[in-house]
């Protein structure tokens, strides 16, 4: 079955936005162009990421990448370091990475259903400084990934819940995130919101808007 087969496709993001609707201001205002300390906690804390890339042909690929938490080590506000451990040595992201120089990453921390998104450039080096903090069981990693960050956000946890991908978990790490409203009412900053407003519309959202 090809693409071909589908009869009732959208032409334009136009056409998409008719149908869907338009983003709200807060989910503009959400999205910054560095790391605030809410996102550098997250990173902290985080053990997973999927790294998406794609190819000077147009090749896509999305990958997994697990380690301790703080898989990404925060170099500055716009700088992340993600180490390359050992794998299949398809290597398929880091050729990507190589050709195109573009990354896309979706962190994960268990038990929160909200997930943090970082796009940006990207490069594969081997610049010892940045390497040998990396060392685990007396193993430095040869290449790890640099990102240049162009934009970043965290996404509402509507994804996690309808999956129930944490259901039955409860995270043993305490965490020094604040909860999802908190983090949207410092980062947006909207006149007549708060964390307890927004923490209302959350919790609706999250119990009637899942589908």
């Amino acid at each position: 079955m090809a693409l071909s087969s589908f009869r009732r496709t959208l032409d334009s993001a136009a056409d998409l936005a008719a149908l869907i609707g338009t983003p709200s201001e807060l989910a503009i205002k959400k999205e910054r162009m560095e790391l605030d300390q809410h996102m550098r906690t997250f990173l902290a804390e985080s053990p997973f990421v999927l790294v998406g890339t794609v190819g000077r042909d147009g090749r896509l690929d999305v990958s997994p990448r697990g380690d301790a938490p703080g898989i990404a080590t925060v170099i500055d506000s716009k700088t992340l370091v993600i180490p390359e451990r050992a794998g299949n040595r398809r290597a398929d992201s880091l050729r990507n990475i190589i050709e195109t120089g573009r990354v896309g990453l979706l962190f994960m921390r268990p038990g929160t259903a909200e997930t943090l998104r970082v796009n940006g450039r990207a490069c594969v080096m081997r610049d010892e400084e940045f390497l040998v903090p990396l060392t685990v069981q007396g193993k430095t990693p040869q290449v790890a990934i640099g990102v240049e960050i162009e934009e970043c956000f965290l996404q509402c946890g509507k994804a996690l819940i309808r999956s129930k991908l944490w259901e039955g978990l409860t995270s043993s790490c305490p965490s020094a995130l604040p909860d999802f409203a908190q983090i949207l009412a410092d980062q947006t900053q909207i006149d007549g919101q708060t964390a307890e407003t927004l923490r209302v519309h959350i919790e609706e959202s999250y119990t009637n808007r899942l589908y």
